[in-house]
């Protein structure tokens, strides 16, 4: 069972639980994750090191995408999907784009 969230964090990073914040390394490629930029925004790891994450997320309401670096605390696990960003090619099993393109370095 997911211990992710199930809707948007209502908190911002300064008040967060040091406890509740997962390290940057626990994080793996194509992982769901909640962004803070301005808000909470829905984004997809793209890579991980022990210091930060790059994730892929939506910046605004609309389907395009951005990608930036951001710390622990900046970053929370995401249950819900986005089909935006979640998108997977059900023929293929890898991700999409909404274009319906394939993701850069996610085939097997």
């Amino acid at each position: 069972m997911s211990t992710a969230p199930t809707s948007t964090p209502s908190i911002a990073p300064p008040q967060r639980d040091p406890a509740d914040v997962a390290p940057a390394d626990s994080y793996h490629p194509s992982d769901r994750v909640w962004v803070f930029r301005d808000g909470w925004h829905a984004g997809v790891i793209e890579a991980a090191s022990p210091r930060a994450v790059t994730v892929r997320y939506r910046p605004g309401p609309n389907i395009g995408t951005g990608v930036d670096t951001f710390t622990a605390p900046y970053v929370s696990r995401r249950s819900d999907e986005d089909p935006a960003l979640d998108r997977r090619d059900r023929r293929y099993g890898f991700p999409m784009t909404a274009a319906g393109l394939p993701l850069r370095n996610t085939a097997a």
